[in-house]
């Protein structure tokens, strides 16, 4: 074994961490890990700001209060005006609970950093902004699936309040190839506009979210129709935000909606997409571990696996769901003597988030098939990993 001669004059290192040569060695390491990490995130999250977003301090649930219709009613000469006598307008209220702390980590070893012919920690952070964000996304569709299928809080007898809604993508009995059939498609989005409109919901921030087998789909078969703004050309076609609108509703795509109880794709389906090969671990898995199992960090309920089997399709309001964030996405890193322990740092992302559907009627989700997915409760019976 080789041993360190004492006597051996030390080289002048380039500390590449440090600020102007001097203080901590890692300290530029921190930083850049951030802003890789945040970007990471922010590239890939769509629902962050499609959705009602509040924080939380001091505190484990947020409460959203719901203010039902009130009546218009003729006064009577010499009668006090003392309120409607129904009592209305009624109020009801919903509770959004904060999941357990979510968190993506590395542990970063400083000699494979020093091997290393390309930058290790920004290709890490990246990695874990993604892996937060896919998740967030995951939950706040699920969510808005719930609400679709739920009766507004607001039930106050000759006051209920309009619920969520479900559209049939096609007529088909039990095929799930309409889900893919563009024509169908826009007549949904037409359907579901109707739907929104006759239900009281605003049309400012009408969005849908389809897969990306969809939305592609969308592009070649009707782009011609008039639903491609003409001044998005080439690759801005191709980046989700391509098709304007259909009835007034913008539409992005994303592998993070709930489709044919797995995330964003399906094969071997009836003349759905065909398998491409090589799609690894993480598209399409035999149990998609983002829609189904077991993590006793959630509480709120985001369904299981089997309650997304015909889903293929998200339309809504900004007011459809609430995301409540007590931890925003941050970073940490260790230092110090851990670092000096370990020769190495732990790299951590993490959040803590819960989200819920808030306005049942600002819901609509698609569905294949005549078979539309059953609502869930409100009590936490399934989880997620």
């Amino acid at each position: 074994m080789a041993h360190q001669n004492s006597n051996e004059p030390l080289a002048d290192l380039t500390q590449l961490g440090q600020t102007n040569g001097s203080g901590d060695k890692r300290a530029l390491y921190l930083k850049l890990f951030s802003g890789e990490m945040f970007k990471g995130f922010q590239n890939n999250t769509i629902a962050r700001d499609l959705v009602t977003k509040r924080t939380l301090k001091n505190g484990k649930s947020l409460q959203f209060i719901y203010t039902g219709r009130t009546t218009a009613e003729y006064h009577v000469p010499g009668r006090s005006i003392l309120g409607n006598s129904d009592g209305a307008p009624p109020i009801a209220e919903k509770t959004i609970t904060i999941d357990d702390l979510l968190i993506s980590s590395a542990f970063v070893y400083e000699l494979d950093e020093t091997l290393a012919h390309y930058e290790l920690r920004g290709e890490i952070s990246k990695k874990i902004g993604y892996a937060l964000a896919e998740k967030y996304d995951r939950l706040i569709f699920r969510a808005i699936a719930k609400g679709a299928r739920q009766a507004s809080p607001v039930a106050k007898t000759n006051f209920v309040e309009p619920g969520g809604t479900q559209v049939q993508v096609g007529t088909s009995t039990g095929a799930t190839s309409d889900a893919w059939d563009a024509t169908k498609l826009v007549n949904a989005f037409y359907d579901a506009a109707a739907a929104l409109d006759e239900k009281g919901v605003s049309t400012e921030g009408r969005v849908g979210v389809l897969s990306p087998r969809q939305y592609y789909e969308l592009i070649q078969q009707v782009g011609d129709n008039g639903l491609i703004n003409r001044d998005e050309q080439g690759s801005a076609r191709q980046k989700g935000n391509g098709i304007v609108e259909i009835a007034g509703i913008k539409i992005f795509k994303s592998m993070n909606i709930p489709f044919l109880g797995r995330a964003g794709v399906k094969y071997g389906e009836t003349d759905g997409p065909a398998d491409p090969g090589n799609t690894g671990s993480f598209v399409n898995p035999a149990v998609d571990s983002a829609i189904s199992g077991t993590d006793d960090g959630v509480n709120n309920n985001y369904g299981s696996a089997s309650d997304f089997n015909t889903s293929c399709g998200l339309i809504f309001q900004r007011e459809a769901a609430g995301v409540v964030e007590a931890i925003g996405p941050q970073v940490q890193v260790t230092s110090g003597d851990v670092s000096v322990i370990y020769q190495g740092d732990v790299i951590l992302g993490r959040m803590a988030m819960g989200a819920d559907f808030l306005n049942p009627a600002a819901c609509v989700e698609l569905h294949a098939t005549s078979t539309a997915g059953s609502a869930f409760g409100t009590t936490y019976p399934a989880n997620i990993s």
